[in-house]
């Protein structure tokens, strides 16, 4: 089953604010092997197969480094086709040097994590194939133990690194909160996810189709984190992909049964969770 397209709910885009575009679109290019779809002075649309922009990036005005201990993007994951895929792009890593922050096996899937040059968290990842996840009572078991990197360089011999591969998509998004009880209730019972694992009160984990997450959230920035200023650092806004209008209809008045606003905005609707992160519903 493919978990990033109808009839699942998933995450399509991210919206970013960066310090520096020139130096993000550097990153971006040259490091993680996006391309360019459009462009501005302060903007710029990046995608991976030249159709699909997968992330956006903005210099605000008067815009301030990324701040500790807010609410607000933890990392964006870049699902890869494929573990071969993700064995060229660690190859790449290594070769020109650029630090990474971490690399983990978690049963489901396998990946590395590092950061753009503001501090902006990014997993890139492969799934393992469904059929081996393992679950219980409505839960997804995941671990997070060291990845067998070598295991992973050797998946992906014979082919040189030239980009990231078409078919790559936003994988999932994990964000700090500030507390759970009104988050899951605006993730589960307004926007219609599933909780598939929970880990000992501090992070929680949701998704539609049974995928393992579309949405990680954590209180790791501390219960009560404050929002961090509109023109710093960090995520803007990501998108939530719905099957049908008659769906995304459904999830909007199922947000406002429960007390959150809905905006309809340049032609697009708008909410944000209970921490202030910032949803664009799209069909």
């Amino acid at each position: 089953m493919n978990f990033h397209q109808a009839p699942v709910t998933f995450v399509g885009k991210l919206n970013l604010k960066v310090e520096d575009v020139k130096r993000s679109l550097t990153f971006y290019q040259e490091i993680v092997g996006l391309k360019v779809m459009e462009q501005t002075e302060r903007t710029a649309n990046l995608t991976a197969d030249g159709k699909t922009v997968l992330l956006s990036i903005e210099q605000p005005e008067n815009v301030l480094p990324k701040q500790p201990r807010t609410t607000g993007l933890y990392h964006f994951a870049l699902l890869l086709p494929s573990r071969e895929d993700l064995g060229r792009i660690l190859k790449h890593f290594l070769q020109v040097a650029y630090p990474l922050q971490g690399a983990s096996d978690h049963s489901v899937s396998e990946a590395v994590y590092l950061a753009d040059p503001d501090g902006n968290g990014i997993e890139i990842y492969a799934d393992r194939e469904p059929s081996s996840w393992s679950w219980n009572n409505g839960e997804v078991a995941m671990r997070t133990e060291p990845l067998d990197a070598e295991a992973v360089l050797k998946a992906g011999e014979g082919d040189s690194w030239r980009g990231i591969p078409v078919d790559t998509v936003v994988g999932h998004i994990h964000l700090h909160v500030s507390e759970f009880p009104k988050t899951e209730e605006f993730y589960v019972k307004g926007l219609g996810f599933e909780v598939v694992t929970r880990y000992g009160g501090q992070a929680l984990f949701i998704s539609t189709g049974k995928y393992h997450h579309h949405i990680g959230l954590n209180t790791w920035a501390g219960v009560g984190a404050p929002q961090a200023s509109p023109n710093s650092v960090g995520l803007e806004s990501f998108t939530l992909m719905f099957p049908n209008e008659e769906k995304r209809e459904r999830i909007i008045a199922q947000l406002k049964d429960i007390g959150a606003s809905v905006t309809e905005e340049k032609g697009y609707f708008a909410t944000s969770d209970p921490s202030g992160n910032r949803i664009r519903l799209q069909v």
